[in-house]
Formats: structure tokens, C-alpha cells, sequence
């Protein structure tokens, strides 16, 4: 989790730049952001928002553009080899920090050739099942794992995505198996825990609040270390007896590295600029975004590369397959 103390003020502080470039140079023409996940998810709805706002600050329009595949990292892999004027953009989420350990033989660096601008959203997962479970309980979820390892199903957008990574600590932390089942993104996979062709998923507290909201999950527990501010009455993972499944999902806009110090800086500040904007905040806040931190682009990119050595570790731990 990001330390509390690196708020919306903190991104202010710009880097200085290293180019000799103009930061009115950006943009100077339609700006493309890619997601690598399906439409519908959770980092999808965040970045059209982000989009949305920054397309009324900026002289250029905004555009959000899904690019699923190879866990993320089709669209990864094309931000990085991308335009270098900061008109491609790569807004993900912390399943980017494992794209390194998960594949090994990939085209792109994704420590060398990315720079995060700035951490959007932080918040929890939520633990879902079915409207119609049997489960009320995460402890009851767990029970009736145990005892039939591997007959539960829980949904995943694999390759190192969030969805699968909170349900590889949960699975890991609880000693069950479950099988995965896999999808491009969390949109489909929440219908499908709708109708109960899914018994557990994990998803961002942006979707799954709603999908509680709306009727379509029930939710048994949150993974973050304090109880969500949305729904104060769903305990934590650790309240309900398993604090080693503590979990924070963020979500961060990246630039190729090769995009000049000054245009970089001049993106972190419109995406400041936007997150600043109250009803963007209150939109967030109320789709489970529990912080919208807007950090420097030194914290973001450190935030970053530790949660690459982080992830690393816990997926050669877990032996988790590509």
C-alpha cells in the first residue's frame, strides 16, 4: 500500500526536466490511451473517466482504446515501442508489476521501457460470490474448499493480472485449491459470477461494489487492511481469519521511457490537474476507489519497481505458470 503521507498534494512535485523540449509540445495530437484488459472491468471505467476529464483540459482529445492479450502485455508491449511525443499511453493496473516474472522471453523491458506518471487509484478487492451462494461467510467459502480441493471454480484474468494475483495470496495464504477459470478481463467474468457458472471472484472494490450494489454478487469480505469507507460493514480478509491475503489493487497511467522529461512531466500534470477535479473524485470514490493519490512520477515509478521485485518473489514462490 502507498504510504499515506504521498496524497494528491505530493504530485505536485514535478520532475525537473531533462530535455530542452517545450512542455506545450504535449500533446500535439489526439492521445491514445490503451488498456489491456476488456471493456467494462474496473480499469477500464477508471481510465474512461481519466479520459473523459482530461479530454475537457486538454486541446487534444483523449481516447481509451481496449487491447486485450497475452496478460496485458500486447498493449504493454506496444506503449512501450510506441510513439515517443506522449500521443500513446498505457493505463494498467498492478498486475503490470508481474509481467517480468510470469514471461520471461517477452518483446519489451517492462522495467527499462516504461515510466509510470502517477499512481490514479488505490483501493481493495472484493471477495464475491453469487447472489444465490450457499456462502455467507468467507470462512464457509473456505470450508467447503477445503473440502472438495479443486471443486470450486473462481475466475481470473490470468498472465499476472490482479484477479489472479489476489486469488493466488488468498489461495495461497487459506492452504485450498480452487480451479481458475480464465478471462480477458473482469466484465465477463463478473456476468458469469452473476449467473453462478462462478463460485468466488475477486475484483476491485470500482466493480464489485457495484455489481453488489446492483444485485448481481454478494460480497464476503474486502482485501485491504482496513474496512472500506463504501461498505464499512464487510469485514477484512484478516478480520474474517486470514490476514496473510491482505491485498491493495492501484492503478497507474504509463508512458513509453523514451518520452522526453519535459512532455512526461507536462502528462503528470494534466492527469493532476484532472484527479484534483471533484467530481472525477467523487465518481471514483464512489465506485471504491478508497485513495486517488496522484503522486510524483519518482514515487510512482519507485511505488512500481518495487511492486515488480514484490510480485516476482510471490509468483516463483507459488510456481505460478505463464
Amino acid at each position: 500500500m502507498l504510504p499515506r503521507r504521498l496524497g494528491l498534494a505530493a504530485g505536485l512535485g514535478l520532475l525537473a526536466p531533462r530535455s530542452g523540449r517545450s512542455q506545450a509540445e504535449w500533446p500535439s495530437r489526439p492521445v491514445r490511451i490503451l488498456v489491456p484488459y476488456g471493456t467494462g472491468g474496473s480499469t477500464d471505467v477508471t481510465a474512461r473517466l481519466l479520459a473523459d476529464r482530461l479530454s475537457q483540459l486538454l486541446p487534444q482529445r483523449v481516447v481509451v482504446e481496449n487491447r486485450t492479450g497475452a496478460g496485458g502485455n500486447l498493449a504493454a508491449a506496444a506503449v512501450a515501442k510506441g510513439p515517443e511525443d506522449g500521443s500513446l499511453l498505457l493505463f494498467t493496473n498492478v498486475g503490470q508489476a508481474a509481467a517480468k516474472a510470469l514471461y520471461p522471453r517477452l518483446d519489451y523491458d517492462p522495467e527499462a521501457d516504461l515510466r509510470a506518471v502517477t499512481v490514479v487509484t488505490e483501493g481493495p478487492m472484493a471477495l464475491l460470490v453469487p447472489p444465490a451462494s450457499p456462502y455467507r461467510t468467507m470462512q464457509e467459502l473456505l470450508a467447503a474448499a477445503r473440502a472438495r480441493p479443486g471443486g470450486l471454480t473462481y475466475g481470473s484474468s490470468g498472465g499476472g493480472g490482479a484477479l489472479q494475483l489476489v486469488s493466488l495470496q488468498f489461495l495461497r495464504a487459506a492452504g485450498v485449491s480452487m480451479t481458475e477459470v480464465g478471462y480477458r478481463g473482469s466484465g465477463q467474468a463478473g456476468l458469469d459470477l452473476a449467473t453462478g457458472a462462478l463460485d468466488m471472484l475477486f475484483d476491485s472494490g470500482i466493480a464489485g461494489f457495484a455489481a453488489v450494489r446492483a444485485g448481481r454478487a454478494r460480497v464476503l469480505a474486502v482485501s485491504s487492511a482496513q474496512r472500506s469507507a463504501v461498505m464499512p460493514e464487510v469485514p477484512t480478509v484478516a478480520e474474517a481469519g486470514l490476514p496473510g491475503a491482505t491485498f491493495s489493487i492501484w492503478q497507474m497511467l504509463m508512458a513509453p521511457a523514451a518520452v522526453p522529461d519535459a512532455a512526461l512531466a507536462r502528462i503528470h500534470q494534466a492527469v493532476v490537474e484532472a484527479l484534483a477535479d471533484p467530481l472525477l473524485r467523487q465518481r471514483l470514490v464512489e465506485l471504491g476507489a478508497e485513495r486517488i493519490p496522484g503522486i510524483s512520477q519518482v514515487e510512482a515509478q519507485r511505488h512500481y519497481l518495487a511492486e515488480v521485485t514484490r510480485w516476482g518473489r510471490l509468483l516463483h514462490e507459488a510456481a505460478a505458470p505463464p
